[in-house]
């Protein structure tokens, strides 16, 4: 297929530190801003870019070809794109799959994606490894590099930025059958639907509540247990949301946190969070179950994690997965209740199926916490 005329504009990528990347325009016409960061995966672009965690963010493709199986309307993580620009080698406008119903091109025209193609991404992540995640501007609009750095030096940090009120749920909805044998009340700090499915699928009924309700809202609810969900930007400015984590631990009821709610929870047990140098984003990263001693290979998106050496501070707290890569803590649950929490995304879209079991651990720990209050 031919490619459109402004495809084949010329695009800048400036980074924070000046080093500049030249390539072709994709997407949008135009300019836009974020954090840089890396995915290793080869498939799953579109829950990728649809996934609430990727908030703010400018992401690195580094498999060589994006888009060539088109748009699928229904493999969706949330209602919107949410990621803030693209940088891949060869983006694609022709698809091959029947049931798609539009382009990666028209996709991002619709939402307003400005992107850019024809750059060494190998190069790029090799870069970023190197120096680390920073922020950057993509431009095929303004190709003047002494402007756009007026532009990207006005740009916020990562570090410190509340960004889960963004794209969480301004008030609450519910998922599954009402008659289901179980209610979970789920925290919306950037929720993928693929957790809310994981859940339902395993006899829950669920209620999705804003990151800014009460404990005492929830619990009119009557629920089963809690899930604390995924969601973008810095876990240690989130003071509010850090104090209702520790409400929802002192209640008693089971807890599973994912992510961004791995990360509060970590911090509502005095855990202590930091940025990470370039971050874990793909779908190929191996965790060890400290607990079971065996292997699996995740799917992630973080650039936050917990400060190991506070779990070993904490005599009620224990470390149950370890990321084989770095030896950052993957996992974390609490010896006293029946909490628990994974940096990783056990619900995998994209992504390998190996973690799953932990939607069902959280079920177990549901059935037990019911048998146990009395009738």
């Amino acid at each position: 297929m031919q490619l459109k005329y402004h495809q084949k504009q010329k695009a800048i990528l400036l980074l924070e530190d000046g080093k500049v990347f030249e390539g072709k325009a994709a997407g949008k016409i135009g300019t836009t801003t974020g954090e840089i960061c890396f995915n290793t995966g080869m498939t799953g672009y579109q829950e990728i870019y649809t996934d609430p965690s990727y908030y703010g963010q400018i992401i690195v493709m580094n498999n060589v070809h994006v888009g060539n199986y088109g748009i699928e309307e229904s493999e969706v993580e949330s209602d919107s794109v949410k990621i803030s620009g693209m940088i891949c080698k060869k983006f694609n406008e022709g698809f091959s799959r029947k049931r798609a119903q539009m382009s990666l091109q028209e996709y991002f025209e619709k939402n307003g994606i400005v992107s850019i193609s024809d750059v060494d991404t190998r190069a790029i992540v090799r870069y970023i490894r190197d120096k680390g995640a920073m922020n950057c501007v993509i431009s095929s609009e303004n190709t003047d590099v002494d402007a756009l750095k007026k532009i990207l030096a006005k740009v916020p940090k990562m570090e410190g930025l509340e960004l889960s009120s963004k794209v969480c749920t301004t008030k609450p909805y519910e998922i599954g059958e009402p008659s289901a044998k179980h209610k979970v009340a789920v925290i919306d700090f950037g929720v993928k639907k693929n957790i809310l499915r994981s859940l339902a699928e395993r006899g829950c009924y669920l209620r999705v509540f804003p990151m800014k309700t009460t404990l005492k809202e929830m619990l009119a609810f009557n629920p089963d247990g809690f899930m604390l969900s995924n969601g973008p930007g810095d876990p240690s400015v989130m003071k509010g949301e850090i104090n209702l984590v520790k409400e929802v631990v002192e209640s008693g009821k089971p807890v599973f946190g994912i992510c961004l709610g791995h990360q509060l929870l970590a911090e509502s047990q005095g855990i202590k969070t930091y940025k990470m140098h370039a971050g874990h984003r793909g779908i190929n990263h191996p965790v060890k179950n400290l607990i079971s001693g065996k292997c699996e290979i995740t799917s992630q998106n973080h650039g936050f994690s917990i400060k190991a050496e506070d779990i070993d501070k904490n005599p009620n707290i224990e470390a149950t997965h370890v990321n084989l890569n770095d030896k950052t803590i993957e996992g974390i649950r609490l010896k006293n209740k029946a909490v628990f929490s994974v940096q990783y995304h056990p619900e995998a879209c994209p992504g390998p199926h190996d973690s799953r079991y932990l939607f069902d651990q959280f079920v177990e720990n549901i059935v037990k916490s019911k048998k146990q209050v009395p009738a």
